[in-house]
């Protein structure tokens, strides 16, 4: 059945900044979607480039696209995006939506991108936070990463309204994991988070490399990785791991380094003590199905390392309104 706005309406949200090489090629990339949003809330985050004026421009030709302009601000972290994020929020007063999703800046769609994740969303009432695998240069997240089908790349991140109001939305944090921290939340909550490899889209710049190089990004996420709580055994494993591939040696490294000078340092973790066990718990499970394929010499499929998680929570809708 063919999908339109009125069955799932569904609003955006962009938080930009200094995007002007990229936020062009987003924008019409959205304008060509099949179902198009309620309403897309463009958030120039304090831009110093033309980031504002090609959104401006570009948006005229839309009567669903808004742009907020933020002030300028010298500093850069990653709190900053919740922020512009939220001040989108308040642009949607009046708006009847059942989908909520934040959208990067710097990526481009195909055309059927959000007709295929609203029905993904109709069929799934247990469906919280759903996505798509994307690539970039050198990079799939299919292929290249360990995160699996359970995860949703922030880079588009595409909430059921209730859950994404369960959770809280996102949450602050000037040391990252926004995106991460939400998506485990809502499986924690027992809301099914689901990237479906049937769809693809691509994002034009290097994952984590805005303002570093690549050595440093690696750096970057092992502190990262301990700050979100990341058992030792299984970053240890990942490290070895990252020895393998590019950039050879360093990349692991680093990656070490950035982990363990936290944990030898005792630095704050910016998740609670029930998400820091719910991921370890995900974590050895992953670990152990990787130790499984390679005693069975199967090859490993980093995607479907574990089943898609089931949710619960139509049947916690049941059993509260049978105790009504």
């Amino acid at each position: 059945m063919q999908l339109t706005a009125s069955d799932l309406p569904y609003v955006l949200i962009t938080p930009a900044r200094n995007e002007g090489q990229f936020i062009e090629n987003t924008i019409f990339s959205v304008a060509q979607q099949t179902v198009l949003p309620a309403k897309w809330v463009i958030v120039n985050d304090g831009s110093t480039d033309d980031t504002g004026a090609i959104a401006a421009r570009c948006a005229a030709k839309f009567n669903w696209i808004e742009i907020v302009d933020l002030p300028i601000r010298k500093e850069r972290n990653f709190a900053a995006k919740v922020y512009a994020f939220r001040a989108g929020q308040e642009r949607l007063s009046g708006i009847d939506f059942k989908i909520i999703g934040n959208l990067d800046a710097d990526v481009t769609l195909d055309p059927k991108h959000f007709e295929f994740l609203m029905n993904r969303f109709q069929e799934d009432p247990d469906l919280g936070v759903a996505g798509t695998i994307f690539r970039e240069p050198g990079y799939c997240s299919e292929t290249d990463s360990f995160e699996g089908q359970n995860y949703v790349s922030g880079q588009c991140q595409i909430f059921r309204r209730e859950c994404f109001e369960a959770i809280g939305g996102y949450q602050p944090s000037k040391a990252g994991g926004i995106d991460w921290m939400a998506v485990t939340t809502a499986r924690m909550m027992g809301w099914k988070t689901r990237s479906f490899r049937e769809m693809c889209f691509y994002h034009h710049r290097v994952l984590g490399t805005a303002e570093t190089s690549k050595i440093g990004k690696s750096f970057a996420y092992g502190k990262k990785d301990y700050y979100m709580g990341g058992h030792p055994l299984w970053e240890t494993v990942r490290c070895s791991y990252q020895l393998l591939t590019r950039p050879y040696v360093i990349g692991g490294v680093m990656l070490f380094a950035g982990y363990f000078s936290a944990l030898l340092t005792g630095e704050k973790r910016i998740v609670s003590d029930d998400l820091m066990r719910f991921h370890r718990h995900e974590q050895m499970m992953k670990l152990k199905a990787i130790l499984l394929s390679i005693v069975r010499f199967k090859k490993i499929d980093g995607f479907g390392l574990l089943p898609v998680a089931q949710g619960t929570r139509t049947a916690q809708r049941t059993a509260d309104r049978v105790q009504q």
